[in-house]
């Protein structure tokens, strides 16, 4: 299943998950994510699973700040509700949530890299 998110599905989580209420600062960050996690070249998928899908929205949400603060928390929620929202259990660690974070802000972690961390959440 390929889930679409919209812009107010981001604000939600932005609202419901991060801490502080953060202000939007960067709204075409969020624009970018939407289009980026349902990107297609001649009509073939990009990310074809929620996994990729969902570890392009890490990435860019965490390279691309769009909230005046806590981009780091946002952009793992966002990865984490997408997967829960298409049908995956998740299990993982605040641990393993920072850590993949701390990677993927280093520039230590690509999509494939970030995908194959997510795949290991879900049951």
């Amino acid at each position: 299943m390929n889930l679409r998110i919209d812009l107010s599905w981001l604000l939600m989580v932005a609202e419901h998950k991060t801490p502080g209420d953060p202000q939007v600062v960067d709204w075409g960050a969020l624009v970018a994510a939407v289009a980026r996690h349902d990107a297609e070249i001649f009509g073939s998928p990009v990310y074809s699973d929620p996994h990729s899908r969902a570890a392009a929205l890490l990435q860019l949400l965490i390279h691309v700040p769009a909230l005046e603060h806590s981009n780091a928390m946002f952009s793992s929620a966002v990865a984490y509700g997408y997967l829960v929202a298409s049908g995956q259990r998740v299990v993982t660690s605040p641990e393993r949530v920072r850590d993949l974070a701390r990677l993927v802000k280093e520039g230590k972690a690509d999509v494939r890299a970030i995908a194959d961390e997510l795949r290991q959440w879900s049951h």
